[in-house]
């Protein structure tokens, strides 16, 4: 989860001891992770072993999962009898800790389909873990947006979906059609991968 429980807990001063709302938050929180990959898409939790599968004759990779840690092995695929093939000896540079570039693609054959695989380690360990050596911690900005966009829906959550209410009469109040909260999106926008 992009920030921890207490956290969470603290900014709404909620009393660690009061739990009548803990799974409610954790609900929010698990809902906001998996939104926050995909409105920068990629993955923002650190993950092991994580697999991409790219073109034979790429040779600049973009992992959804980054920053990258490590690479483990190259792999190809040129029918489903042969299964995958480990490639061995496969020159490469990890750039930014994002980019995998290849001195050459891992196919040249233009007469067979072919498809590419790396298995690979990257992303960013989640509060609440002591980050390992050449491993990332979340950057705090994310980490605090998160924390923000899940107040906000905690402290709306009688109000979300709703577009007005008539309190009294003919008056009636008119609510925003907000999401996520402009601060949260501009943050994401900072952690975005664009894609073409």
């Amino acid at each position: 989860m992009l920030s921890t429980l207490s956290s969470l807990k603290l900014r709404l001063a909620l009393p660690d001891l009061d739990v009548q709302y803990d799974a409610l938050l954790t609900t929010f929180l698990t809902a906001l992770s998996s939104r926050f990959d995909k409105e920068t898409n990629r993955t923002l939790m650190r993950t092991v072993n994580s697999l991409h599968e790219f073109d034979a004759g790429d040779t600049e990779i973009l992992p959804a999962c980054y920053p990258i840690e490590s690479v483990s092995k190259f792999e190809l695929k040129t029918s489903e009898a042969e299964g995958w093939v480990e490639q061995t000896n496969v020159t490469y540079l990890i750039r930014r800790n994002c980019i995998v570039s290849l001195a050459s693609p891992l196919s040249t054959l233009t007469t067979q389909p072919s498809t590419c695989r790396l298995t690979y380690t990257g992303g960013y360990v989640m509060p609440g873990t002591s980050p390992g050596a050449g491993q990332t911690a979340l950057p705090s900005d994310l980490e605090q947006a998160a924390v923000e966009q899940v107040a906000y829906w905690f402290q709306n959550r009688d109000k979300l979906g709703l577009l007005r209410h008539w309190p009294h009469q003919g008056t009636y109040l008119q609510f925003d059609k907000i999401d996520l909260l402009p601060s949260v999106t501009a943050v994401l926008k900072q952690h975005q991968r664009w894609t073409i």
